[in-house]
């Protein structure tokens, strides 16, 4: 699953959280940290394997005012 989030409205930069094989609720929280430290822009691509962080990601967005851009399930990798 890829997961984007952006953090903000200008696109200045890009990370990558690979949460693949972390079970709920590590994934959200690894986001969380990254996206606590991000500056205002920054576009977070999310790699899960947890198939409860499909719900539990778009949520934590909405909860935290993050933009969820886009998400997909392109199977495992």
């Amino acid at each position: 699953m890829d997961i984007w989030l952006n953090a903000g409205h200008v696109f200045e930069m890009e990370e990558i959280v690979d949460t693949r094989g972390l079970k709920c609720p590590l994934p959200v929280l690894k986001v969380a940290k990254v996206l606590r430290d991000a500056p205002t822009g920054t576009v977070v691509t999310v790699w899960a394997d947890d198939p409860i962080a499909i719900i539990d990601i778009p949520h934590f967005c909405v909860e935290a005012g993050h933009q969820l851009v886009s998400q997909s399930n392109a199977g495992r990798h």
